[in-house]
C-alpha cells in the first residue's frame, strides 16, 4: 500500500506504480513506450475523476488530513512576498502552532496568520502537530489588533485538529485565550478573511475564524469535533467515524448550504497536494477580490454585518 495514496485511492495508486515501473523500463532498455504510459496516464485520470466526483464526508476528511497537504507556511511561500514572521505572545512564549506575521499579496500589505502542523518527526513536534495552546492564540489576538492598528487586512488560513487539550494549556486558560480572540475578532475595525485549507475542528479553529469573509477549500472540512469524536461520544466507538461526518455535514458544500460558509474554492483534481502551485493561486485570486470588496466597505457598515452574520448563525430559515 503507498503511504502517499489513502484507502479509497489504491487503484489509482497501482495505476501510478505501472506508469513508474514502465518509464524505468523503457529508460533501461531505450524502448519507446510513451503511448503506453499515455494510455494508463489517461486512465489514472478517468479514474481519479470518477472516485472524487463521489466522495463521501468521511473521505473528503480523509484528503483534508492527506500528510502531503499543504500547510500555512506552503501557502505563505506561493501566494505572499516580503513575510515577515513576527514571534510570541508577550505574556509566556512563542507557540509555533500557530505562526504569523506581515507580508505583501500582490504587492498589498496585510497581516497572515494560521495554524502550521509540520511534516516530518521533529517539524510536527516544533509545531505540536497543528494544536496551539494559549500562547498561540494570544500571538494571534496581538496579530490582529496590529492590523487593526495600521489598517491592514488580517488573513488567517485554518488547519487544525483542535486547541491543544493538555493540562499546561488548561493551566494558562485555552478557553479564556480563545473566547477573548472571539470576541475580539467580532468588532475589530480592519477586513477579517478565513480560509480553511485542511480540517478545521472546534474552538481551536473558530479562535481565528470570527471573519466578514469565510472561505473553504474544495476538500476542507469545517465541524464542532472531529468526526471520530462525535462518534466516541454518541456510539462509545471512533469505528463509526464514517456515519458521524456524514450526520455532521463537515464539507463545503453542506456548509454553503447552511449558509456559514461564504465560498468553495476549487482544489486540482486528487486533492491540492496534487499542485500546490495551483491550489495557491486559486486562493490568491479569490483573497484579493475578497480584499477589494472588503476594503471598499464603510468600517461601520463592516462591523454591523460581520455582527449580524454571526447572529445569524443557527437560525432557522
Amino acid at each position: 500500500m503507498d503511504p502517499n495514496y489513502l484507502d479509497f485511492e489504491q487503484p489509482i495508486a497501482e495505476l501510478e506504480a505501472k506508469i513508474s515501473e514502465l518509464r524505468l523500463v523503457g529508460s533501461d532498455n531505450d524502448l519507446n513506450i510513451g503511448e503506453e504510459i499515455q494510455n494508463l496516464r489517461a486512465k489514472s485520470t478517468k479514474l481519479t475523476e470518477k472516485i472524487y466526483a463521489n466522495l463521501s464526508s468521511w473521505q473528503v476528511s480523509q484528503v483534508a488530513r492527506h500528510p502531503q497537504r499543504p500547510y500555512t507556511l506552503d501557502y505563505i511561500e506561493h501566494i505572499f512576498t516580503d513575510f515577515d514572521e513576527l514571534h510570541g505572545d508577550r505574556y509566556f512564549a512563542d507557540d509555533q502552532a500557530l505562526i504569523g506575521g506581515l507580508a505583501k499579496i500582490d504587492g498589498r500589505p496585510c497581516v497572515v496568520m494560521g495554524h502550521q502542523k509540520g511534516r516530518g518527526t521533529k517539524a510536527k513536534v516544533k509545531h505540536n502537530f497543528g494544536m496551539p495552546r494559549p500562547e498561540g492564540y494570544r500571538k494571534a489576538r496581538r496579530l490582529v489588533e496590529l492590523g487593526e492598528r495600521y489598517k491592514l487586512p488580517v488573513l488567517s488560513f485554518i488547519d487544525t485538529p483542535g486547541a491543544y487539550p493538555g493540562i499546561d494549556a488548561e493551566e494558562r486558560g485555552i478557553n479564556e485565550a480563545i473566547a477573548v480572540n472571539m470576541a475580539m475578532m467580532s468588532r475589530v475595525r480592519t477586513p477579517l478573511i478565513a480560509t480553511v485549507t485542511g480540517e478545521a475542528n472546534s474552538g481551536g479553529a473558530i479562535a481565528i475564524g470570527v471573519s466578514d469573509q469565510l472561505n473553504m477549500l474544495q476538500y476542507s472540512t469545517y465541524t464542532v469535533i472531529t468526526p471520530e469524536g462525535c462518534a466516541t461520544i454518541l456510539w462509545k466507538s471512533s469505528e463509526y467515524a464514517s456515519a458521524a461526518a456524514e450526520a455532521m455535514g463537515v464539507t463545503s458544500a453542506r456548509l454553503e448550504e447552511l449558509g456559514i460558509v461564504d465560498q468553495t474554492i476549487a482544489e486540482p483534481l486528487g486533492g491540492a497536494h496534487r499542485d500546490v502551485a495551483a491550489t495557491a493561486e486559486n486562493i490568491k485570486v479569490s483573497l484579493l477580490e475578497q480584499m477589494d470588496r472588503l476594503g471598499a466597505t464603510d468600517t461601520d457598515a463592516l462591523i454591523e454585518r460581520r455582527y449580524r452574520r454571526l447572529m445569524s448563525y443557527g437560525l432557522s430559515a
